[in-house]
């Protein structure tokens, strides 16, 4: 089902298109499975929420959430269209240097950093945010003693507040493992006024992932500016960004509710207002760090039919993916669209579950859809498969990891080399003695 999708479209044959570009062409050109990108897609995206949180008074910054999808190219594309990077491990930093970023444009998250990792971002200028008091403590311990630059940082914060998502994408909840509780936050700030090393910066949260409700953001914006004004009456501290995190969530079914970015910003920004005019702020930069949402339904796969199997319960579409390609369904249950690439304008005429060539009994990557009468050979396709997609693919089963493209205006260019027996035993080792 094509939907709400307006970059794909069927084409006079009945194949599907993305970017103009035929899915079944390119699948008998390039092999599966193979993720397709259309590249004007991911540029839409990015302005529609530039522009939904641009024009509220505040200067504002996307950080693009680098977790998301790593691609060299889309990396590229998000810096020529001026995004900054919220990155989350030592090779996500290299990766935004490597492509041209400059460190001050990189925000480096996440609740388990390395030693290694926390000098590896003082060094560069990257500014850290810092997960909890210990992690604070460990930064000052590191920076001591050694010749090194002021460590720019700001801390996470969780504000306790459910945002109403799958438990596994849920991070801004009490008992969640990420960010410094309100409790704690004064302290936290605190201590770090009173290191030289240290220079503070802004505020953080992030609440979760495919959040479908602006108003969960409203209710943990107005704990988190509550901070920010304790910070200026009890320390004197003026922060120079207030990071709303991300999590905004697309369609990925139709009887999903379409968020539009301006409803977002409208839920927070009567809540920065109030507390900059209450508390006598100066007016911060605003951050705000979308992934999926830029990138999620940017992506299809493609994977061919290998087989058809039918069983007293069910009938069963086995293709050439599996959770090593696609690891969503079988992590999260998640819902993917599947469309029939050359059957694209047929009628359903059966139920069938697409089931992956992993051997695991999990390893189902959509379970009772209705489409067209389905034989070998024939391309499926799953959509909206951009996000934490490719970038959580592996190698199980000793599986290559896919190709991937990019497509724009009826263009396609290749953007990541299908793996081959060689590189899966490029890093092994075997001992001369065995």
């Amino acid at each position: 089902m094509i939907g709400h999708r307006t970059h794909l479209s069927v084409n006079e044959k009945g194949h599907l298109e993305i970017g103009g570009v035929d899915t079944v062409v390119l699948a008998g050109e390039l092999g599966t499975p193979l993720y397709v990108t259309d590249e004007d897609r991911i540029r839409t995206r990015y302005g529609e929420l530039h522009s939904a949180f641009s024009c509220r008074g505040y200067g504002v910054k996307i950080k693009y959430a680098y977790k998301a999808n790593t691609s060299l190219a889309i990396l590229k594309i998000f810096q020529n269209l001026g995004a900054g990077a919220d990155v989350l491990s030592e090779g996500e930093i290299r990766v935004a240097l490597y492509i041209g970023l400059k460190p001050e444009e990189i925000i480096f998250t996440g609740n388990n950093k390395t030693d290694e990792e926390i000098l590896y971002a003082v060094q560069k200028g990257v500014l850290i945010n810092l997960d909890s008091i210990h992690e604070l403590e460990r930064l000052k311990r590191i920076c001591s003693g050694r010749d090194v630059r002021r460590a720019r940082v700001s801390f996470r914060i969780n504000p306790a507040v459910s945002p109403k998502t799958h438990p596994y994408l849920a991070t801004g909840l009490k008992e969640s493992k990420f960010g410094v509780g309100h409790k704690e936050a004064l302290k936290a700030y605190t201590s770090a006024q009173e290191d030289r090393n240290l220079s503070i910066e802004g505020i953080h949260m992030h609440i979760g992932s495919q959040i479908l409700d602006p108003g969960v953001y409203a209710e943990a914006t107005s704990r988190l500016l509550d901070i920010v004004c304790e910070l200026k009456e009890k320390l004197g501290i003026d922060l120079k960004f207030i990071d709303l995190g991300g999590g905004f969530g697309i369609k990925y079914q139709e009887s999903d509710r379409y968020i539009a970015p301006s409803e977002f910003a409208d839920a927070v920004f009567p809540v920065i207002d109030n507390a900059v005019e209450r508390c006598g702020l100066k007016r911060p930069e605003i951050f705000i760090e979308p992934g999926r949402f830029l990138v999620a339904d940017s992506t299809i796969l493609l994977t061919r039919v290998n087989t058809v199997k039918e069983t007293p319960f069910k009938k069963f579409i086995g293709v050439d993916s599996g959770f090593n390609t696609l690891a969503r369904p079988a992590l999260y249950n998640a819902y993917h669209e599947v469309v029939v690439a050359n059957r694209a304008n047929e009628e359903a005429r059966e139920v069938v579950t697409i089931a992956g060539n992993i051997c695991e009994s999990g390893d189902i990557l959509a379970h009772d859809r209705s489409l067209p009468k389905i034989v070998e050979g024939d391309i499926v396709v799953l959509l909206d498969t951009g996000a934490y997609g490719l970038v959580m693919a592996s190698q199980y089963n000793f599986r290559p990891r896919p190709a991937a493209v990019l497509v724009s205006g009826g263009r396609w260019v290749l953007i990541r080399k299908r793996e081959t027996f060689d590189d899966l035993i490029s890093g092994e080792i075997l001992p001369p003695d065995l």
